[in-house]
């Protein structure tokens, strides 16, 4: 930067003007300080000669030379100054701020010794006494050509220096001022001076970097008018061409990034440089890592690493299928050779599959499911109506029987259709919901008065836990006191004779938080997070009547209401169901 002759002739000229104005300042300051010293002094000796006179009088007087400090104060009081009185032997017979029995002889003191030998004396220099510099003066005192003692006058210097202080700090302020000034000045000139050829050289520079260009105006000046002319002429050819692979290149990255499949292209190397949003979001690629990663660093799995290197080595396409161990995503992975447009480049496509297999997964298990739960039913169908073809029916009490037997299995295999269409109406949306102010009080109320009977049978006791003055919730209140039933049928199915389920409502934020808590058998911790899916049985062996639907059913009907649910279960101790839904919302 200094090798530039703007700067060689900025910086000395900008270095001589502040040391100029600082130079000055100090010689004006120290005038200053003097000027004020001699004014000081001044006023000080003529002040102290008043003194002498009075105190010749009063020391011809009264030849004892008692203690004159009152008088030194008072003479303190009129002339603002620090008065000392002493007689011809040096003894202090008066001051104005000490106690002038503790203080030493001054008679060796220099303004004393000055005003013996001149008339008048006068010093400058550090107080021991009251420990800082003070300017002394003082005059003898003298009666019909006698020596009777001296008057000394003293006034600290700590202005005068703070005043000299603040001088110099002000010129050298002043000096910085002007020598940025002086800067700024030298500044402009040079810039303007030196416009057109950093204008070039800009361009020049935003060529290299492929950044906007744009044509310069022709400058005054033989010097730079011709090649201002030649860089706008390139200029203008490279405008067209810079503009038309920028529109090339947004539409590739907007299709890239846009793609939900990922997008991956490797140079001769294997060094990664080109990376789509969908592949950066499968392979995260490290914090630290360099502009072209290599492709083991950014991918980390060596089945794709290896369909990379037999795709560069047998410059053919290449594909496998693998499982991503730490997201769990199934990727469909495809390695084809850029033979023609880019030699030694691979094109690596991924396809995420872990949709597709979660919904084949669904689609199986709800075949083996539903197959599972109609081969009961129908079986025992076959059977019985097999017998009453065999003969039971010319046995009416056992054809009776059997056709009883017949429709119960019809109806808990309507019931389960009934429970399908529902769930099935439920997820699709179809079910329309009438939403009004409900009370969570109520809703506890209703659900008890429907079991309690139930409950009672096997003895088992259903209690209320609810604050007062709950807020109101919007809800439909048939389909919520539906999940109520559900959750409620569960726990007293589950709880032995003579157990307790409890029903709770609370106010939490912004939400109110339902909770029915029985003394049951409980839930094994690996079935907590599947309990409810449809089919799902806790009971591997399926004996259980109920068609593994309630809880699904009620899982999408509080989430319908905006809510969430969940369940806590310790196995032989019980289990607690809880589900939140959003208080009503009051008006502003």
């Amino acid at each position: 930067m200094f090798a530039s002759i703007r700067w060689r002739i900025l910086i000395p000229f900008t270095v001589i003007t502040m040391l100029s104005f600082i130079g000055l300042g100090i010689y004006l300051s120290e005038i200053s300080f003097q000027t004020q010293l001699g004014s000081l002094e001044t006023r000080l000796t003529e002040n102290s000669q008043i003194i002498s006179d009075i105190l010749a009088v009063h020391l011809m007087e009264d030849p004892e030379k008692g203690d004159l400090s009152d008088q030194a104060r008072r003479f303190a009081s009129i002339t603002g100054a620090r008065v000392t009185i002493i007689d011809s032997a040096g003894v202090v017979l008066g001051e104005s701020d000490l106690d002038a029995a503790e203080m030493e002889n001054h008679l060796n003191r220099p303004e004393i010794q000055k005003a013996s030998s001149n008339g008048v004396g006068s010093s400058q220099r550090y107080s021991e006494t009251v420990k800082f510099d003070m300017l002394y003066v003082a005059v003898p005192i003298s009666a019909a050509g006698e020596l009777l003692g001296f008057s000394r006058l003293a006034l600290p210097l700590e202005e005068i220096f703070e005043s000299r202080n603040q001088l110099r700090q002000t010129i050298f302020f002043a000096s910085l001022a002007a020598g940025g000034v002086a800067a700024a000045l030298g500044f402009i000139i040079t810039t303007l001076g030196t416009k057109p050829i950093r204008d070039l050289t800009q361009e020049a520079e935003n060529m290299a970097e492929l950044e906007q260009i744009s044509s310069l105006p022709v400058h005054n000046g033989q010097e730079v008018r011709q090649l201002t002319r030649a860089f706008n002429t390139l200029v203008e050819k490279l405008q067209f061409q810079i503009h038309s692979l920028r529109n090339e290149r947004s539409t590739l990255n907007a299709i890239l990034h846009q793609m939900t499949d990922g997008v991956l292209i490797t140079d001769e190397n294997g060094n990664v440089i080109l990376m789509n949003r969908a592949s950066k979001k499968m392979f995260p690629p490290p914090e630290e890592s360099s502009p072209k990663p290599s492709l083991a660093v950014v991918l980390r799995q060596h089945e794709l690493i290896e369909i990379w290197r037999q795709c560069a080595d047998t410059q053919e396409v290449q594909s496998t299928t693998i499982e991503l161990p730490r997201s769990g995503m199934l990727i469909n992975s495809i390695a084809i050779p850029l033979i023609v447009d880019l030699p030694g480049h691979v094109l690596m496509l991924f396809q995420d599959l872990t949709r597709i297999r979660k919904l084949e997964t669904i689609r199986r298990d709800f075949i083996s499911n539903i197959s599972h739960e109609l081969r009961t039913p129908l079986a025992s169908l076959k059977a019985l109506t097999e017998t009453l073809q065999s003969g039971a029916l010319e046995d009416p009490p056992t054809a009776q029987r059997f056709l009883y037997r017949i429709e119960t299995e019809v109806d808990a295999m309507i019931h389960m259709v009934s429970e399908l269409l529902e769930l099935s109406r439920i997820e699709s949306g179809q079910v329309p919901l009438k939403f009004k102010s409900v009370s969570p009080k109520k809703l506890l109320v209703e659900a008890k008065e429907r079991l309690g009977a139930q409950a009672e049978r096997k003895e088992i006791t259903i209690v209320l836990d609810y604050q007062k003055k709950l807020p109101r919730i919007l809800a439909d209140k048939p389909r919520l006191g539906q999940v109520f039933v559900n959750l409620l049928h569960n726990a007293i199915k589950f709880t032995p004779e003579g157990g307790e389920v409890i029903l709770s409502a609370h106010h939490e934020t912004e939400r109110i938080l339902f909770t029915v808590k029985d003394t049951g058998v409980g839930i094994p911790a690996s079935d907590l997070q599947r309990i409810f899916e449809r089919f799902y049985k806790t009971d591997p062996a399926r004996t259980d009547k109920g068609t593994g639907l309630g809880l699904a059913i009620a899982r999408h009907l509080v989430e319908v209401h905006g809510g969430q649910i969940w369940a806590e279960s310790t196995p032989g101790k019980g289990s607690s169901f809880f589900f939140s839904i959003p208080i009503q919302p009051t008006d502003p």
